[in-house]
């Protein structure tokens, strides 16, 4: 069955601190010409029913884009769990889907594959060989009260949370898809 579009939203997360690349706000960083966070937003915009974006900083600059941008809630750059939360506290659909915004080259079809691959699950997420992808994946919006329980209690690592809900695993074979710009010479390499 083809994933429902106009029940899902697409929430690109470019909220971290960007450490690895020298404190940069990554979404803002260059690659292949444009910014990141708008690579993201173009590769989910077709999978998508409306678009999100996580941000919590130069949120003027993403504004202009014309996609919502939300801050997290929860000061101090906490990781993308409170990006997820700002989504799940904004989705206007029964769905929300996550990417990171450093992963120029995300599956075409990822939204339709974490649909399929979730069956009665209210969670799935990528798996690609052996390494769980939990940046890309599929939350029922009604998990919001369970994710605020997650935050309250201290715990901020996506994975454990997932594993908590019993979220689906969905099996992804092409690991270059995934592919990472984590630090400064990873942008050297072009694409």
């Amino acid at each position: 069955m083809d994933a429902p579009r106009a029940q899902i939203t697409g929430l690109v997360l470019a909220g971290g601190q960007g450490r690895r690349v020298g404190g940069q706000d990554k979404g803002r960083m260059m690659w292949g010409g444009s910014p990141l966070a708008e690579h993201a937003l173009a590769r989910l915009r077709p999978q998508v029913g409306a678009l999100l974006l996580s941000a919590n900083r130069n949120l003027a600059h993403y504004a202009q884009g014309g996609v919502p941008v939300l801050p997290d809630v929860y000061a101090g750059f906490q990781g993308p769990l409170a990006g997820l939360h700002a989504g799940l506290s904004d989705c206007a659909t029964p769905w929300l889907v996550t990417v990171a915004c450093d992963v120029p080259n995300f599956p075409p079809d990822l939204v339709a594959r974490l649909w399929q691959g979730r069956g009665a699950a209210q969670a799935a997420y990528a798996v690609c060989g052996d390494r769980p992808q939990p940046t890309f994946a599929l939350y029922a919006r009604t998990l919001l009260p369970t994710l605020e329980t997650f935050l309250a209690s201290g715990e901020r690592r996506m994975r454990t949370w997932l594993q908590t809900l019993n979220a689906a695993a969905v099996p992804f074979d092409d690991a270059a898809a995934f592919a990472n710009l984590n630090r400064l010479e990873d942008f050297a390499h072009g694409e």
